[in-house]
């Protein structure tokens, strides 16, 4: 399909839009970007996923021990575990780049905005295009390339901006 989406001498055609929306109902996709050459399509079912921030039950109140005063502490920094996470909107394959020649899309420390891609999950043949939908820094990369990943999956921690 993706080979046929679209050439050079071939404009916009309502019935491949037609299968490859059927297609995605069918295998329960919620986004295909399909490129060939200048011309790309990407499809997207459905809302917006969003990022949803889940706070950790409460810790166990701490021992009192004396301890002398910082001068000038700063403050700690949320675990990686608090953090929002993005996550994997479908069931597929995770992979960090767009081929193995090619750098990784994101690694730790990498800043990122909602539009940014971090990941492609594939399913179904189809490379999905995963974006951060939030501004902030890569925490945490919590799959390797090539794993397989669910649905609501976490991919990534990112620490808020």
């Amino acid at each position: 399909m993706a080979e046929n989406a679209g050439t050079a001498s071939e404009s916009f055609n309502l019935e491949k839009l037609k299968e490859l929306i059927e297609l995605m109902e069918k295998h329960g996709l919620s986004e295909v970007h399909l490129r060939h050459g200048s011309e790309q399509w990407r499809l997207r079912r459905g809302g917006q996923e969003t990022v949803q921030y889940v706070p950790a039950a409460p810790a166990p109140a701490p021992v009192a021990v004396a301890a002398a005063p910082a001068a000038h502490a700063a403050p700690t920094p949320a675990p990686a575990s608090d953090l929002p996470a993005i996550k994997s909107p479908i069931v597929g394959t995770f992979y960090s780049s767009p081929s193995p020649e090619d750098p990784v899309f994101v690694q730790k420390g990498s800043k990122v905005g909602p539009d940014t891609v971090v990941c492609i999950v594939e399913a179904m043949k189809v490379f999905n295009q995963i974006t951060a939908d939030v501004s902030g820094t890569i925490e945490e990369i919590l799959v390797n390339n090539g794993d397989p990943v669910e649905s609501g999956q976490p991919l990534f921690r990112v620490r808020p901006n």
